[in-house]
């Protein structure tokens, strides 16, 4: 018998449907990077279920991620013997999440077109969120972040709140964005108030916005586009 398969006896004879604390307490001592990937998926689904224990089902889940990776989706998951909804759920969340994260990192944005994409998963939120991208000095996405939701206006929407993780980041320059779940994409006096005194308040930190878009399903509004962004500077 080898090590790991002593290990993995071990751990079904003392808790056969939770998952380890040797997992959790190895990512807390060496961080995420040192578990293997059936472990996190492990950890992900946090139990087994009746005659299947958490560990052979993680296999069963990471064989199918493996096999599909990049259309593996909720339904596919829920096909697997013990895993309901919530355990689907969960493991869908954070396979997506990764698709997210690591296909918007790196892209570059040149024109308002290219950062659309990016955002459309926001455009059927019934609240307005308020986004912002920070960009390098090539003008690639080093993250997207939500600001704020609900209400957008000057009031909820701070300069300090919109430039304090570009300002982390050593963002050269910012993006901005936000939905109008009515679908129109006409900005609002409000709008050219907020991009006026974020584009205000970008030339003084030396962090740009280069632009202010407003998106639904439908397509979205550019503030650079129509040249609000130099009349925003300007006045």
């Amino acid at each position: 018998m080898t090590e790991w398969q002593a290990y993995e006896k071990a751990e079904l004879k003392i808790e056969p449907n939770t998952p380890s604390l040797d997992i959790r307490e190895r990512m807390l001592r060496f961080g995420s990077g040192s578990i293997s990937n059936l472990d996190l998926v492990v950890a992900i689904l946090g139990s087994g279920v009746p005659g299947k224990p958490v560990r052979r089902l993680a296999k069963e889940v990471l064989n199918q991620i493996t096999k599909n990776s990049d259309s593996c989706d909720l339904d596919e998951l829920m096909l697997i013997s013990g895993m309901g909804e919530a355990k689907s759920c969960a493991v869908a969340a954070a396979l997506e999440l990764g698709r997210r994260i690591f296909s918007t990192r790196g892209t570059r944005i040149g024109m308002p077109k290219d950062a659309y994409p990016l955002l459309i998963h926001f455009a059927d939120i019934r609240q307005e969120h308020f986004i912002v991208i920070s960009l390098n000095g090539g003008h690639e996405v080093n993250a997207i972040r939500e600001v704020t939701k609900g209400l957008i206006n000057k009031t909820v929407v701070h300069p300090r709140e919109v430039f304090a993780d570009p300002i982390t980041d050593r963002a050269c320059a910012i993006i901005v964005a936000h939905n109008h779940p009515s679908g129109n994409l006409e900005p609002s006096d409000e709008d050219v108030d907020i991009t006026k005194r974020l584009r205000q308040s970008g030339d003084i930190l030396g962090i740009p916005m280069l632009d202010h878009l407003i998106f639904s399903e439908s397509g979205y509004f550019s503030f650079m586009e129509h040249g609000l962004i130099v009349t925003a500077k300007g006045d």
